[in-house]
């Protein structure tokens, strides 16, 4: 009886270069839907928010260029955040993009917050194509400095 030794070639079947194939496909396709490359399933989330807080407040800030302020509404509810509104491009007619990234229509986005917030107190500012909203913490949920006393 003959010994033939068995060699890993790529002409040859073999199952490791099989489950390397396998692994090599999975990994495309596991990118394409969580890594940054363009896919057909893939969209992003507009607009982009950036939440952030000192002592007092809460701050959210977000991106919307080419908005006006009449065409955003945000609604403050406990600790949960709704801020709506519809972007609208100009598309212009007889022409053929080669690339076309910014996205138009409606949004919603809804973020609970890490605390209550004082509703009746919430500020909005829109400037240049950047709206900051103020969330004053509740004062429920402000920490308490607990003096101790002696005896």
């Amino acid at each position: 009886m003959a010994l033939i030794r068995w060699v890993d070639r790529p002409d040859v079947y073999s199952p490791g270069t099989e489950l390397g194939r396998m692994q090599r496909d999975m990994n495309r396709l596991i990118s394409a839907f969580m890594g940054r490359g363009m896919s057909p399933f893939r969209s992003d989330v507009f607009p982009h928010v950036n939440v952030s807080e000192d002592a007092d407040n809460l701050y959210v800030r977000t991106e919307l260029p080419g908005m006006l302020p009449e065409e955003i509404e945000i609604s403050v509810e406990g600790d949960t955040v709704t801020l709506r509104g519809e972007r609208k491009l100009a598309v212009a007619e007889n022409v053929n993009y080669h690339r076309r990234e910014r996205e138009a229509g409606r949004f919603r986005r809804i973020f609970s917050l890490p605390t209550k917030v004082n509703a009746d107190a919430v500020t909005a500012v829109f400037k240049d194509g950047v709206l900051k909203i103020t969330l004053p913490r509740a004062e429920e949920a402000k920490p308490k400095q607990i003096q101790i006393k002696t005896a």
